[in-house]
């Protein structure tokens, strides 16, 4: 399964390392990244593969919310069907 995980909040050191070494301990695949700062705001937008991996999106879910709480930016996990359904037109 796939799925999208975004980060926005203000830009400081680590956002990236902190969200990809979690992944990384979670056999979580990253497939594709993108980041920009908007406005002085870090959005940060990648696609993961859950395949192999040793926790659900949902529990993922929550461990991200908790970690990036410490850096002051706010996140989500979707299944990318979910997320593609909601930007369907």
């Amino acid at each position: 399964m796939k799925a999208i995980i975004t980060v926005v909040g203000g830009d400081k050191v680590g956002i990236i390392a902190k969200v990809s070494a979690y992944l990384s301990e979670h056999s979580i695949n990253i497939v594709d990244i993108t980041q920009t700062i908007l406005s002085g705001n870090f959005v940060m937008m990648m696609m993961v593969d859950f395949e192999g991996a040793d926790k659900d999106i949902a529990e993922v879910r929550k461990d991200l919310t908790e970690e990036c709480k410490t850096l002051g930016v706010e996140v989500n996990v979707m299944a990318e069907k979910v997320f593609s359904e909601m930007h369907r037109l």
